[in-house]
């Protein structure tokens, strides 16, 4: 059975099955792989409910019976702990603070088109994982904005230290010269200092076409990666300590010109203006076009445990750019 939630904007619509899987949620995955993925090229997510999934295996197992072939994170900004084969937790985020709109891996050169999302355990209250569509994102900016970004891209810098994911997690290796390796195919510079952090530098586009539909998106983080989303504090201290080069993330023009605070602020009101959510139930199963659709994860009380995974690994024309 299909119902169809209405959510914060009336004419935003989460599409959502109803699972009946007394077989279990990986057979009723495979028993409707058809209707899941068609729902999701139409509405860009899907949310399944009912689905029963009892551990991080078998959110794993039902991603892969829908088609969704796993990939490992690189690059990460924020902690996950492995759950089983393929399968992470959700970023590690202090629970009283949101995590803003953001595409999984928008700054790599090879990024997941597809995010499954499984609710092992929902929240007491809060902490949905809400969407945005970057058709319509795109749509909201003003044309001068859109115009710069889509001609110059936009770059991210990011320094490994104590704070933030310590390089060898960021590219799962312990071996310097594989990270060197990345780097050089991935289109990222990068320098080792001297105390033995990492500082890195690549450029994207910030505008892309979806290799299924063919339509332009707003596909980056240059809202929430800027320095601007530091805790101020904390931004001051690190500052002090090492520099204003030195923050674990910052992201600029395509140009390298620093981006201002009202910059920001345009792209996060479009960003809420196009926000739609479904509190999460134990149980849920979320498919996300990746590319199509930012999230974003709300503040929460009580325990919440949702498991991901990262698939579908897609390397888009024109998306790595020359620093």
């Amino acid at each position: 059975m299909t119902s169809v939630l209405e959510r914060t904007t009336p004419d935003l619509r989460l599409p959502t099955l109803t699972a009946d899987a007394p077989t279990g949620p990986t057979a009723w995955a495979e028993q409707h792989r058809d209707e899941v993925q068609a729902a999701l090229a139409a509405h860009g997510a899907v949310l399944v409910r009912g689905l029963e999934l009892d551990g991080p295996r078998s959110v794993g197992a039902a991603a892969a019976a829908l088609g969704i072939r796993a990939m490992p994170e690189r690059e990460a900004f924020a902690p996950r702990r492995d759950l089983a084969p393929g399968v992470y937790s959700s970023s590690e985020w202090p629970p009283d603070e949101p995590m803003c709109m953001h595409h999984e891996g928008s700054y790599a050169a090879e990024v997941p088109s597809v995010a499954v999302f499984g609710c092992l355990t929902a929240p007491a209250s809060g902490g949905a994982t809400a969407l945005a569509d970057a058709q319509r994102v795109l749509g909201a900016l003003p044309q001068d904005l859109v115009d710069r970004f889509a001609r110059d891209g936009w770059q991210l810098t990011r320094t490994y230290r104590e704070v933030g994911v310590a390089w060898s997690e960021a590219f799962g290796t312990e071996d310097p010269a594989a990270v060197d390796a990345y780097c050089a195919r991935s289109g990222i510079g990068h320098a080792w200092l001297a105390d033995g952090a990492l500082r890195t530098r690549q450029r994207r586009a910030a505008v892309i076409t979806h290799p299924a539909t063919g339509r332009p998106l707003w596909f980056n983080q240059i809202a929430f990666l800027n320095e601007l989303t530091l805790d101020p504090m904390v931004r001051d201290y690190l500052t002090e300590v090492y520099g204003p080069d030195a923050l674990p993330f910052n992201t600029a023009h395509g140009d390298g010109e620093p981006i201002d605070a009202d910059v920001v602020e345009t792209i996060d009101r479009a960003y809420r203006d196009a926000t739609f959510r479904e509190p999460w139930r134990t149980g849920d199963l979320l498919v996300v076009d990746n590319l199509r659709m930012a999230h974003s994860r709300e503040p929460f009380t009580g325990d919440r445990e949702i498991a991901v995974v990262l698939g579908n690994p897609v390397r888009l024309p024109g998306h790595v750019l020359d620093l």
